[in-house]
C-alpha cells in the first residue's frame, strides 16, 4: 500500500485518543503511510507520536488551521490517494485496501466513503441512511450510491480531485467543511460514491466544544447554500436548517456570524451546474427527515 494510498491525520489537544488511532492504523494488514498534522496541541502530541511512532511523518502547524491542516499533508504525499482519518475514527482491516482499488478501477471516482460505525456499541452512524439509499442519480460504472456530500474521516480521496478544487476551503476552517468540498468536486465532473465494505470505527472524542461545533455548523451550512445554491434553493433550505436548531444565543451567534461574511460570499459565489442542482433538490427530503442532521448541542 506505500505507493498507493497514504493516510492523513489532523488533531489538536486529543493526545491519548490519537495515541489510541495511530496504534491502530499502524497495525493494520494493509498498513499505509501516514502523515500527522498538529494543529498547535499545547499537550505534547506532537513530540509523543515523534518518539512512539518514528516512522510517521508529523507536521507542526504553528496555528490551529481546522480542517485546512489536511491541505497541508496532501501536498506532502507521493502516493495517488488519500485517506483521511480523524483523531478519533479507525480504519478497519481491509478498508484501505478496497478504497485504493476501488479508485484504481473508476478513473472518473473522486473520493469514496465508507459505513461507519460508533464504538462501543459498534452501531450504525445516524447519516448512513441517507448514504445507502441516496437518491442522487449516477452513471452505471459506478461502484455504490452517488453522494454530493462526505464526510471526511471516513473517505479516500484521489489526490488529483482534491488539488482541481483547491483542497478544503480555509474560509470554512472547520464543522461541515466537507459541503463545499464536495459540491465543488461534482461542479468539476469528479463522481462521489458510498461503499458498504469500507468500515470505520468511530469513537467520538469527549474533547470537544459542543455548542461552538453548533456555531461553525450552521454558519458553514449557510455560507455553502449562499455560495453554491440558486436563490430558491437557498430559501428553502435555510428553513430547514434553522428549524432544525434550538432557538438560542448560540444560534443567533453562528447566523451573525454568517452575515458578516456576506461582502466575501458575494465575491466568491458560483452557483453550481444544473446537474448537481437536481441531485441537491433529490437530498432535500431526506436531509429534512434526517436524525444525523440536527444542530444540537
Amino acid at each position: 500500500m506505500t505507493d498507493r494510498i497514504t493516510v492523513v491525520v489532523i488533531t489538536h489537544n486529543r493526545r491519548a485518543q490519537l495515541l489510541e488511532t495511530l496504534g491502530s492504523m499502524t497495525a493494520l494488514p494493509d498498513a499505509a503511510p501516514i502523515v500527522v498534522v498538529d494543529n498547535a496541541s499545547g499537550d505534547g502530541t506532537a513530540d509523543a507520536v515523534e518518539q512512539r511512532f518514528p516512522s510517521i511523518r508529523v507536521i507542526r502547524s504553528p496555528r490551529n488551521l481546522g480542517a485546512v491542516a489536511r491541505n497541508l499533508a496532501v501536498r506532502e504525499v507521493e502516493t495517488p490517494y488519500v485517506a483521511f482519518c480523524d483523531d478519533d475514527t479507525r480504519w478497519q482491516p481491509g478498508s484501505l485496501r478496497r478504497a485504493a482499488e476501488q479508485l484504481d478501477a473508476h478513473p472518473g471516482l473522486g473520493v469514496v466513503t465508507g459505513r461507519c460505525l460508533v464504538e462501543p456499541s459498534l452501531t450504525e452512524d445516524p447519516i448512513t441512511p441517507e448514504l445507502r439509499y441516496s437518491p442522487v442519480p449516477g452513471p452505471d460504472w459506478l461502484p455504490g450510491p452517488a453522494l454530493l456530500g462526505v464526510m471526511a474521516g471516513l473517505s479516500a480521496v484521489r489526490v488529483r480531485a482534491f488539488h482541481d478544487v483547491g483542497g478544503f476551503s480555509d474560509r470554512m476552517w472547520l464543522g461541515g467543511e466537507e459541503e463545499l468540498f464536495a459540491l465543488d468536486l461534482a461542479a468539476k465532473g469528479w463522481w462521489m460514491c458510498w461503499d458498504e465494505e469500507m468500515v470505520i470505527h468511530h469513537a467520538p472524542s469527549a474533547v470537544r466544544d459542543p455548542r461552538r461545533r453548533r456555531q461553525l455548523g450552521i454558519r458553514n451550512t449557510l455560507w455553502t447554500l449562499w455560495l453554491r445554491r440558486p436563490l430558491g434553493s437557498i430559501a428553502r433550505r435555510m428553513v430547514a436548517v434553522l428549524r432544525s436548531a434550538p432557538f438560542d444565543r448560540a444560534t443567533f451567534a453562528a447566523v451573525a456570524e454568517a452575515v458578516r461574511g456576506i461582502p466575501w460570499v458575494l465575491r466568491e459565489r458560483a452557483v453550481v451546474p444544473a446537474g448537481v442542482e437536481r441531485g441537491l433538490v433529490l437530498l432535500e427530503e431526506s436531509q429534512r427527515n434526517s436524525v444525523a442532521r440536527r444542530y444540537v448541542g
